[in-house]
């Protein structure tokens, strides 16, 4: 988390002409949009996290119901590796485009999928195992590929954004009661039409210059996963602590925080929707700048100034956060996400580059979904939980510097592949 999709990185490393230009763009352009698709399912579920746990898991403490959809919007991701192993053989062997499209759509219809599901009052104790079954289900992940600049986590900042707008015009159209009975079904519904687009745009793009050349040259691997356990060790783990403490600083930083500001500071809901929109389209603007900077003077000078951004950053403004004043609140916000551009642009492309072509796709699926797991499956669970044993608000802060100092120390081992062609 986070997490981004993959996508065409392997860009052809021979001097650019028109034709490899418009094969980049238009493998930048479906990589934001399939992105866009499940950061969107994702950002759904954790922002409307505090309104479906009663739902769900109406126990009379909301605490407890509020950790009991996050665990299962953890489990969720516990799918991720399992995903990764088989489509990245699959996407290694094949190619990239058919996993694409065959993954974003799974993940889209079963977000929608949730929006029909029974809550507590119909199906009983049914209810909190068909909406794990659903999670599960929509996670058969994509193995993460940063490509052509920063389109993947765009994707993602544009679907965090699209996620808390929809959230926004549903709290804010509709009564309390009308939300409990049928409205917060409405954004999962959303998901349905937008994997159409996503769709549409995956099936018009072509395999890359890279994949097509490593089939010439060979045949593909015949178990990639092997060859990655075997040979790239080294990059498999560096990966896994880079993407732990990248997803930790967008799934607290993000998703955590609308539940800090509604649930803990009591923050108007429809306000901090709207607020996670402005702030995800912001940050959305600013990748593409630190994308291009990394190429200019190396990825990992890039990254290490955003881990140390959000160690400086988080609790000054978890703090002022807590003046319960709504404009020094939204103004910590924004300071505190400006890390997550530097990390989330540079990030992807990084991971793609510590493997070669012929096992890129299981290389980074696997290694950067054990990541996400830890850094985005369990953080907003853990986070919550920290506040309801310590009763300190602050507690979370401590998750968010450790995770950023374990990508930080990690990046002092990565070696740097800015300037290095794809093998």
């Amino acid at each position: 988390m986070s997490n981004a999709s993959t996508a065409n990185f392997d860009v052809d490393t021979t001097p650019s002409t028109s034709t490899a230009r418009q094969a980049a763009r238009k493998a930048a352009i479906a990589a934001a949009a399939g992105t866009a698709i499940e950061y969107y399912e994702f950002g759904v579920y954790g922002y409307m996290a505090s309104l479906i746990g009663p739902l769900f898991f109406p126990a009379g403490n909301a605490t407890a119901a509020l950790l009991s959809v996050l665990a299962i919007f953890g489990s969720a991701f516990l799918m991720r590796p399992v995903g990764g192993i088989v489509l990245g053989r699959l996407g290694d062997k094949l190619g990239r485009r058919s996993i694409l499209l065959v993954t974003v759509i799974g993940m889209g219809i079963a977000t929608g999928v949730v929006g029909l599901l029974p809550t507590a009052s119909l199906a009983g104790g049914l209810a909190p195992i068909a909406l794990l079954l659903v999670r599960l289900a929509e996670c058969a992940p994509r193995g993460r590929r940063g490509f052509y600049g920063a389109a993947t986590p765009v994707g993602v900042a544009i679907g965090g954004a699209l996620a808390a707008a929809v959230c926004g015009l549903t709290t804010g159209l509709m009564s309390a009661a009308q939300l409990h009975d049928w409205g917060w079904r409405i954004p999962f519904l959303m998901a349905l039409p937008l994997v159409l687009v996503s769709a549409y745009v995956r099936k018009r793009i072509e395999e890359s210059a890279a994949f097509r050349k490593s089939l010439e040259n060979g045949e593909p691997p015949k178990a990639p996963l092997k060859e990655i356990f075997t040979h790239h060790r080294g990059a498999m783990l560096k990966v896994f602590l880079i993407s732990f403490g990248q997803n930790a600083g967008y799934w607290v930083g993000f998703v955590f925080m609308n539940i800090y500001m509604i649930t803990y500071l009591k923050y108007d809901k429809t306000s901090v929707y709207w607020l996670m929109s402005a702030v995800s389209l912001t940050m959305a603007t600013l990748m593409p700048l630190w994308g291009g900077l990394s190429d200019r003077i190396g990825r990992r000078k890039v990254l290490a100034v955003g881990f140390a951004a959000y160690i400086v950053l988080v609790f000054p403004m978890m703090m002022l956060m807590n003046h319960q004043n709504v404009g020094l609140a939204f103004l910590a916000m924004f300071i505190v996400a400006l890390p997550m551009p530097i990390v989330q642009s540079v990030g992807y492309p990084t991971y793609a580059e510590q493997f070669p072509t012929r096992v890129r796709h299981t290389g980074m699926a696997f290694s950067f979904n054990f990541g996400t797991i830890l850094g985005g499956g369990v953080t907003p669970y853990i986070a919550t939980a920290l506040i309801g044993t310590t009763g300190n608000l602050l507690s979370p802060a401590f998750l968010l510097v450790g995770a950023a100092l374990i990508g930080l120390l990690a990046l002092t081992k990565t070696r740097e592949t800015s300037a290095s062609s794809l093998q």
